[in-house]
């Protein structure tokens, strides 16, 4: 079987006494979308920098296309990276920014210039060629990013933050545009990125790192609904995390007597549970149903709305049970109309024993 487009092997990058990457262990194959999202200082973006050359390895081995790059320098490096901040040349128009590649590499003027109007194009800003970088908007500087960096057509392009800077409505036009050039060029994407409905839209595969280390590799959907630990399952999405002793095991199932009262869920396969065991359930707030009344279900728990947050059509309501432990529940604006939602009004939180993860050991 061919090696992996990149292959970080027990990598290590120290500042001083400080581990910013322990022991990286990470392979990342040709063509794919690869995203990295962590909480600041967990090291991404400096894993990122060590893949581009501007940072050096303390220990360990990073390989790109076979090859040993530790003390390759970055300009000997086929690694574009598009920054958070564009680092556009404002001393030069939009045409001469996309071409600062291809002249570095030799090429005469009328081809450089053919080739940095193609991408103009393809990015639809060739109308702004002309242009001074000031007088652009942010997504069209943005676009500007793009194309220098994939003038030169490269193995793989690395991204730090690139839409972070950018209004709302931009991001998803971005994120669209991305993986379109993404999927067209067959190029490696490698992005590095806070948001997680950024890296959930786009990656075919997502990394989520912790003071260094990775905590999970796998697709989007694997990491949202079976995260390997609790840092995962708390850090991804709006989960309810329940702790509890193990009180029963049958046919399949365990009940688990939780800070909400008992919790029923599937006996999971992945490790052996007996009595007495102690296990952390996930339960995702968007598998939760709300209810003016307990309806039947698996598990239902009575709980007093705290507040409410509302992001487009989307709500999360913040409850409390009488025992003081918070659920939250994330439903469609259409489906909480006929509910209550005012500060304090009783309602029912309902989920199905199969919408339960365990958390591994």
């Amino acid at each position: 079987m061919a090696e992996p487009l990149v292959v970080f092997e027990r990598v290590v990058k120290r500042f001083g006494e400080f581990a910013a990457v322990k022991d990286l262990d990470l392979e990342i194959n040709e063509g794919e979308f690869l995203a990295i999202m962590g909480p600041s200082g967990c090291g991404k973006t400096t894993t990122l920098r060590m893949l581009a050359g501007l940072e050096q390895p303390s220990d360990g081995e990073i390989r790109l296309a076979g090859r040993r790059m530790n003390d390759v320098k970055p300009s000997e490096r086929d690694t574009p990276m598009v920054w958070q901040t564009l680092a556009l040349f404002p001393f030069l128009n939009v045409v001469k920014n996309v071409e600062f590649g291809l002249k570095m590499r030799g090429l005469d003027a009328p081809a450089r210039n053919a080739k940095a109007m193609e991408w103009l194009k393809r990015l639809e800003i060739a109308e702004f060629a002309e242009r001074d970088i000031a007088q652009l908007s942010g997504g069209q500087r943005q676009r500007v990013a793009l194309a220098r960096a994939l003038v030169t057509e490269p193995q793989i392009l690395l991204l730090d933050e690139p839409l972070s800077a950018l209004d709302a409505h931009l991001v998803i036009r971005m994120q669209g545009v991305l993986t379109r050039l993404q999927r067209e060029l067959g190029i490696t994407f490698v992005y590095v990125t806070h948001s997680q409905s950024e890296a959930f839209a786009m990656a075919d595969r997502v990394v989520i790192m912790a003071k260094g280390e990775v905590e999970q590799v796998g697709v989007p959907r694997a990491i949202y609904r079976e995260p390997v630990n609790r840092f995962v399952a708390e850090f991804v999405g709006r989960n309810n995390i329940l702790t509890g002793e193990v009180t029963g095991c049958d046919a399949g199932t365990v009940t688990v007597q939780s800070e909400v009262g008992p919790c029923i869920a599937p006996l999971p396969d992945n490790r052996s549970v007996a009595v007495g065991d102690r296990l952390d359930l996930v339960v995702s707030a968007d598998v939760v149903t709300v209810s003016a009344t307990a309806i039947e279900m698996d598990n239902v728990v009575a709980c007093s709305l705290i507040s409410e947050e509302f992001v487009g059509s989307v709500v999360t309501l913040f409850l409390e049970t009488d025992g003081g432990a918070e659920l939250k529940a994330q439903l469609q604006q259409r489906d909480i109309e006929n509910l209550d939602t005012r500060s304090g009004t009783r309602l029912f939180l309902s989920w199905q024993r199969s919408s339960v993860h365990v958390l591994p050991q």
